[in-house]
């Protein structure tokens, strides 16, 4: 958790808790990310990640349904990316199989960012075998 949040100070991006229609949320235009209150340190960790994936990749709000979901898909591996390694994922798997909460408890992220980093290992299956 450290580690993303010296990533959102080195971007100028302040992390504000608040509660909101859902876990989390990027403004690029007042430059702040917000968590809700309460959340588990796991579910923090996943949402921050995936909020500064936004940041990262550029996304502003839109209306348009499909853009939406591309950008939230795209933050979702962005944050996998980050907060699962090849290695950690191939150990998880073998110490607790296919079944995606018992992955996500182990790996300590979302269910949403282990299914993302499985997206990930179809695009790609090298990184998995190599692990």
């Amino acid at each position: 958790m450290q580690q993303l949040l010296r990533l959102a100070d080195q971007l100028e991006l302040r992390v504000v808790e608040r509660a909101g229609r859902t876990r989390g949320g990027f403004d690029p235009v007042a430059g702040t990310i917000r968590l809700a209150p309460g959340m588990s340190r796991r579910t923090a960790r996943s949402v921050l990640a995936h909020e500064l994936g936004h940041a990262q990749l550029g996304h502003h709000p839109t209306a348009l349904a499909s853009a939406r979901a591309r950008q939230e898909r795209r933050a979702d591996e962005w944050a996998a990316r980050r907060l699962i390694t090849p290695a950690a994922y191939a150990e998880a798997e073998a110490a607790r199989g296919t079944h995606l909460a018992s992955l996500a408890f182990e790996l300590d992220v979302t269910i949403e960012l282990v299914a993302a980093f499985q997206r990930l290992l179809r695009q790609d299956p090298g990184p998995r075998a190599a692990a």
